[in-house]
Order: C-alpha cells, then sequence, then structure tokens
C-alpha cells in the first residue's frame, strides 16, 4: 500500500483553490480520519464514502482492519461542503490497492450512501480556478454538468455514480456505460421576463421617466411616497428594463449564485435582491467568522430593492458606503478577510406618514420628521435620482394604458443609449455613464459654455458636495443620451436636476 493523490477544489467567491487529496492504508484497528482544516461536512464524508464504496461493489472501508488518513492540503486552508466526498473515495481505492489510474482529473461530488452522485454547491468557481491551474478534465455530478460547461476551455464528464466514475478513471472497456464529454452551454441573451411591466402601472408618469433613466445609465433611485402608490410596482418593473446580461456578466453571477444553491436555471436576466427590513447586518453586506457574501454581493450585475429603506439597521445603511462608491464590500475577521464584488444598482422605498392619503400634508417635513436622523447624508449623496411616487386619482386607475408596448419602447430607447455609452467608453473599461470616476468625467464628457454656467450656478444654489455635482453630471449625459444628442444641452441639466435629493434631508 502507498499514498495515493487525487485532486480537487475548494470554491471561493469569483475563485477557488486547487486542493491535493492524500490517502494512506496501513495495518492497524479500523479508523478514518481527515486532517487539513476539514469543516463538519468534509468530516462526515468518511461515512458517505464507507457506504457508496460498499453499494458499489468494492470492500468497505469498515470492513477491513486498516488505519485510514485522509490528507486535504493546502492544510491551513478551511475545508467546507460535500465536494470532497469523491475524491475521497477514489484516493482511499487508490491506496488499498482496488484501483489503479494516473489520471490527473479533477473530482468533485457529494455521494449518497448507494454511490449514487448529488450535486454540490460553487461548480462554475470549481473548474475556472482548475482551468487556470493547468487542469483541463473534471468530473461533476450529472446535475452541475449543464453549469460546468459554461467554461470552453475545459472537458467535462458529467457522472451519476461512483461505478461510473471508477469506469472512466481505470478505462474499463467492459464498462456499461462510459462517460462522455459536456458539450459546452450556450445560452441566448433575453430580456427579464418581469410579473409588472411599465403599462401595467397607471400614472406615475415622472417616475416611468426616472427608471428608464436608472436602468440607460445604471444609476440609484430612491422612491418616495404614502403605502399603495406603487413604489413596490415600480421597483419590479424596473427589472424588465434592465438590458440582458453579457456572458461575462452571467460567468460573474453564476459563480456567487452557485456557493448559495447548487442547482439553478442559467439566464441573462440581472439578479434582483429585496431583503426584508428585519434582515441582520451579516445577512445584508456579508460576513461571518469565515465570511460569507450577503445580499449586496448577491444583488451583483443586478438591482438591490430596499423597501422601507429607514427602517433597516443604521449600521447596514452606512455600510452601503463602500459598495454604491467602489463597487465591492470588504469583509475583515479574525479568521480571515475578503474583498466581494458588489455592483448593483439600488432602489431604495420610503413610505413617510403624511397625516392624510390625499396628499395634501407637506412630504418633505413628513419625510424629515419621521426619518430623522435615521439615514446619513453620505447615504443620500449617493443617490442620483430622487423620485416623488403621489396618490394617484381613481379617474387614472380605471383608465386603460396609453400605450400597450411601453415596456417594448422603452427597451428600445436604452438599447440605443447603453450603444452609446459603449463606444463611448470602449477603451476606458466601463460601460456605463454611472461607473465614471472623475478622469472619465473629464475625458468623455463634453460641457458647452451654457451648460458650464447652469452647472455652476446649480451647484452654487443646491450646495452639492463634488460627489453630488458628479453625478448631476453623469445623469445628465444619460438623459443626454436617451435623446440622442451628441453632447449635454441645458434642458438635459434641467431634467437631471429635478430628480435632485431634496436639500436639508
Amino acid at each position: 500500500m502507498s499514498v495515493a493523490r487525487v485532486y480537487t477544489v475548494q470554491p471561493h467567491v469569483l475563485s477557488g483553490t486547487l486542493v491535493t487529496v492524500d490517502a494512506d492504508v496501513s495495518n492497524g484497528l479500523y479508523s478514518f480520519t481527515v486532517v487539513g482544516l476539514a469543516g463538519k461536512a468534509v468530516e462526515e464524508a468518511r461515512d458517505r464514502v464507507s457506504s457508496a464504496i460498499k453499494h458499489s461493489g468494492y470492500h468497505s472501508p469498515k470492513s477491513q482492519n486498516h488505519k485510514i488518513t485522509i490528507s486535504l492540503s493546502p492544510a491551513d486552508l478551511k475545508k467546507e461542503g460535500p465536494l470532497f466526498d469523491l475524491p475521497i473515495a477514489i484516493a482511499y481505492l487508490i491506496a488499498c490497492g482496488e484501483l489503479t489510474t494516473t489520471s490527473q482529473t479533477i473530482l468533485i461530488g457529494e455521494l449518497a450512501l448507494d454511490g449514487t452522485l448529488r450535486p454540490v454547491r460553487g461548480v462554475l468557481n470549481v473548474v475556472q480556478a482548475a482551468v487556470a491551474a493547468g487542469y483541463q478534465e473534471i468530473i461533476v455530478p450529472a446535475a452541475n454538468a449543464t453549469e460546468a460547461a459554461l467554461v470552453a476551455e475545459a472537458t467535462i464528464y458529467s457522472a451519476t455514480t461512483l461505478q461510473e466514475v471508477i469506469a472512466h478513471l481505470t478505462n474499463q472497456p467492459e464498462a456499461p456505460q462510459r462517460l462522455s464529454v459536456q458539450p459546452v452551454t450556450e445560452f441566448k441573451e433575453e430580456w427579464s421576463d418581469s410579473r409588472v411591466l411599465l403599462e401595467d402601472i397607471r400614472g406615475q408618469e415622472t417616475a416611468k421617466r426616472a427608471l428608464i433613466i436608472a436602468a440607460t445609465g445604471r444609476h440609484n433611485v430612491i422612491l418616495v411616497g404614502p403605502p399603495g402608490t406603487g413604489k413596490t410596482m415600480l421597483a419590479r418593473a424596473f427589472q424588465s428594463l434592465l438590458p440582458p446580461l453579457t456572458r461575462a456578466e452571467v460567468l460573474e453571477v453564476i459563480a456567487i449564485h452557485s456557493l448559495q444553491q447548487p442547482v439553478f436555471k442559467i439566464t441573462t436576466n440581472p439578479p434582483f435582491r429585496a431583503p426584508h427590513h428585519t434582515a441582520s447586518h451579516t445577512a445584508l453586506v456579508g460576513g461571518g467568522t469565515n465570511p460569507k457574501p450577503g445580499e449586496v454581493t448577491l444583488a451583483h450585475r443586478g438591482v438591490l430593492f430596499m423597501d422601507e429603506f429607514p427602517e433597516f439597521e443604521r449600521r447596514s445603511l452606512d455600510a452601503l458606503r463602500q459598495p454604491l462608491e467602489d463597487k465591492v464590500v470588504s469583509i475583515a475577521r479574525v479568521q480571515g478577510s475578503a474583498i466581494f464584488p458588489a455592483d448593483f444598482v439600488l432602489i431604495a422605498a420610503l413610505n413617510p406618514y403624511r397625516g392624510q392619503e390625499d396628499g395634501r400634508t407637506d412630504l418633505m417635513r413628513a419625510l424629515t420628521e419621521t426619518y430623522k436622523g435615521k439615514v446619513s447624508g453620505p447615504i443620500l449623496d449617493r443617490i442620483d435620482l430622487w423620485v416623488e411616487v403621489p396618490h394617484i386619482d381613481y379617474e387614472t386607475l380605471q383608465k386603460l394604458p396609453s400605450q400597450k408596448d411601453e415596456t417594448a419602447l422603452a427597451r428600445a430607447q436604452i438599447s440605443e443609449a447603453r450603444a452609446k455609452q459603449t463606444n463611448r467608453f470602449r477603451t476606458r473599461g466601463i460601460t456605463t455613464n454611472a461607473a465614471m470616476t472623475s478622469r472619465d468625467l473629464t475625458d468623455c464628457v463634453t460641457l458647452n459654455k451654457p451648460v458650464e454656467e447652469l452647472l455652476r450656478l446649480s451647484a452654487t444654489r443646491l450646495n452639492l458636495s463634488p460627489r453630488s455635482y458628479h453625478r448631476l453630471v453623469k445623469v445628465s449625459q444619460t438623459i443626454a443620451d436617451l435623446a440622442g444628442a451628441e453632447e449635454i444641452g441645458e434642458a438635459h441639466v434641467l431634467e437631471a436636476l429635478q430628480y435632485r435629493v431634496p436639500p436639508g434631508l
């Protein structure tokens, strides 16, 4: 008997670490030890592996007088999840002489007691990390094969049982079913089929226009109005306005969500996350002893809808500063630190108490009194569009929609404006106006003298911070793109000013 070695990967957010699985079998009283900072699910693998090996036609480790040691290296890396079941089983069978193979295939999969393979989390991350480390062949559970085959550079084999994996690795000619190569997964770009469309919302034309602007430039929005006026419907309709993700963006999104659930639909629709205001700080921002992503990361490349915005924990709201500005969230703990992607569009909703539902109470005064001190100035400073959602009269509610294809027309406008932005920033590594830095504003945005004077006057009268000023210019550029204009005009700036956060809040 000798030490056997196989390989697998411990997945992380948008990455993974190659793990070497060594198995040593020696004579002695039965024991099965897993070393290498293994989590609870990995330690329990010994029982699943023993049963799966027995039901696959081999001698169970428990029936042998063997001392079995499984080492997972690097030893200082936390190993989590049941994906280590398959490599541990294969390493043991090689170590005890049951199998002979020189294959350098990456193995992942959870074993059921009867030897069937169950899906695991983080498969895309595993495949990408394996390819980056120089490995081409990966065996995955059948339920994960479509996700794994998103990486065209890898050769993916889909397996349903431990027996099939053994037959493939040992090249057994009498095997009833040999593993076949999974074809590369292809998908087409499709707009989100949201349950709510723009034409489903009666009235609220100003809010709809603001959402079109936000979807075009990926600007942050805050919806303000009494309960029942359609803020949630507007947020849901916003999904239908976001263009489909590119293939690179789809891979980023799947690499994040794959760590949360083992099997899901592969789609080009941007994610939409709507955490409840009772969500904990860790659930929203991320964290834990071993840092895990939160809702802000799960909303990456999509939308984070926060209803009852001021009711979230104050520290959670303040923690949004970094992702809203830098598009990442940094988590630092004693056990380790991590930087998670968090490039999302924030849609926030406020329900200020107005005393009356007919709209006669002053909104700004009610808002200040209701939410005073709950939302910090730096957070409001990062909001691009402030949108009032007032009550709609009953006559308007009973009318049929003025345009049955309102969403389709908006999508056409957004697509055309997005194309202008892509062409503008083709050498700068960004795709939308909201992502512009101060240098991008200087190099890519043209301001004529009347516009410069209007911006200067507006900044002085409204006492805009440099950040607010830059955001005003970005929104103005988006409005100009929607209008098909070559440069920002005074009308575009004036419209953008209508959406500024009111002073004094």
